[in-house]
């Protein structure tokens, strides 16, 4: 019995001495090997490592994985014409170069994010001050999100760190400017739609003039047309009266009168008054005479 004490003594000492000189690092780790207080090793792959048992090295523990700072109040920005805006932004990071995290925050996650948001808010201000709310708004969203997240990246680099994504949550106006600002878009739509009808009316009233004019144009034309018809026809007409007065005057006399009496008693409402020894009744007397 008193011989088993000391070897388990011993076996206990070995084990704590070997569990001391071994370290885990996973996949969703870095690790730092430090010795008296010096980085030696920087450990960016899974696996089972040695090092010296403490006080000789020790190991410090890094996140690897993809963190978030989502601001959890709006930062307030004055615009170029004076505006405050409202901004609500969020940082994809990520540890990039674990030595350099280390020296620069001293491995500290919450450092690290303050520092990260300074310089966030630092690259916000720059860019929003040149433009103007509209621009931040809506015109230039795209342009200043890239600006921004290119400033940002490099001076993370300075610290050890990759920025995999920025993003505005939200970018509003402050209460009492939002309605000033609604009533300049309200006046600046009635103008461009009051342009847009006054050139409607204009272009009308043109299209209207156009049509008119093609109008009197096409009647002018078929007036002429008519007239010309008219006059070849009535010039026919003219040269078969003749022809036929030629041939048989007296027929052609008779046939004329005719004409007339039918075109004076059309209907029966026809009142005529003419004297009976005028030269309009001639065929009728004679039609008389020749009854007898």
């Amino acid at each position: 019995m008193n011989r088993i004490m000391p070897a388990l003594v011993i076996v206990g000492l070995v084990l704590l001495f070997g569990s001391s000189c071994i370290y885990v690092v996973n996949q969703r780790q870095y690790a730092i090997v430090f010795g008296l207080g010096e980085i030696k090793e920087v450990v960016k792959e899974p696996g089972l490592f040695w090092k010296l048992p403490p006080p000789f090295q020790n190991v410090v523990y890094l996140e690897k994985r993809i963190l978030t700072i989502d601001t959890p109040d709006a930062d307030r920005f004055i615009t170029a014409e004076k505006k405050n805006l409202l901004v609500d932004s969020f940082v994809k990071w990520r540890i990039a170069d674990p030595k350099q995290y280390y020296i620069s925050v001293s491995g500290d996650d919450r450092r690290a994010q303050d520092r990260l948001s300074q310089i966030i808010k630092s690259a916000l201000n720059e860019e929003i001050t040149k433009r103007s709310a509209r621009d931040v708004v809506s015109g230039e969203r795209t342009k200043v999100m890239e600006i921004i997240a290119k400033k940002i990246g490099d001076d993370a680099k300075q610290i050890g760190i990759d920025i995999v994504d920025v993003r505005l949550k939200r970018v509003d106006l402050l209460p009492e400017v939002s309605e000033s600002v609604y009533k300049r878009m309200e006046a600046e739509r009635k103008r461009v739609a009051n342009e847009l009808r006054s050139t409607g009316a204009a272009e009308s009233e043109k299209i209207r003039a156009d049509a008119d004019r093609q109008r009197e144009v096409i009647l002018a034309e078929a007036y002429r047309d008519a007239q010309k018809l008219k006059g070849e026809g009535d010039a026919k007409a003219s040269a078969t009266y003749a022809q036929a007065f030629g041939a048989n005057p007296e027929f052609y006399a008779f046939y004329r009168s005719l004409e007339a009496y039918r075109a004076s008693f059309k209907s029966k409402q026809d009142v005529l008054v003419v004297d009976p020894s005028s030269e309009f009744f001639k065929f009728m007397k004679q039609a008389g005479k020749t009854g007898k």
